[in-house]
């Protein structure tokens, strides 16, 4: 890696080269070639920065690949940017399952009982489970488990019981 601290000679031609147009990369390639260095183009990106030199982006150098433009710019240009991806993106059909759950508290559950969540959305609502039998080997029953992982995806690590030690308070 190279040392950050450039010589005063290859900050003049950074300045010199900097003004007569070039690309960063192209800057980079003749400094590296006049004083046999190995600056990136990200060197000398950065240190074009330290000096106050750095401006819009280059020729030669593409608007992800250059400095920052202004905020405005950035700005329409994300904007735009999603505006394309949003008319690529189709609508996509949420699956859905035709299930009753039985809506039990976490209290009452049993150990192969779902445990497929409900509500809890809003401030102070209470959280239920689906509370039907789980299918082999995950937490869920099988609506659940399609619902959550896809019919064809690996079952999770069965539930087991748990073992819990008693502290005494302090």
């Amino acid at each position: 890696m190279q040392s950050t601290d450039w010589g005063q000679q290859h900050s003049e031609a950074l300045r010199e080269l900097l003004e007569s147009g070039l690309s960063y990369l192209r800057i980079a390639g003749a400094i590296n070639a006049k004083f046999n260095t190995a600056y990136s183009r990200s060197a000398v990106i950065g240190r074009a920065r330290r000096m106050g030199l750095a401006g819009q982006s280059r020729s030669g150098d593409g608007p992800e690949e250059g400095l920052p433009s202004p905020p405005g710019a950035k700005a329409t240009r994300l904007h735009k940017l999603r505006k394309r991806r949003t008319s690529k993106i189709r609508r996509l059909k949420l699956r859905r399952i035709e299930i009753v759950p039985r809506h039990l508290s976490l209290i009452d559950l049993e150990g192969g009982d779902c445990r497929y969540p409900y509500g809890g959305d809003e401030e102070g609502e209470a959280i239920t489970f689906c509370g039907h039998p789980q299918r082999q080997g995950t937490s869920y029953c099988v609506a659940h488990f399609h619902l959550t992982r896809g019919p064809l995806a690996l079952p999770e690590r069965a539930a087991g019981p748990v073992s819990l030690r008693l502290v005494k308070a302090a």
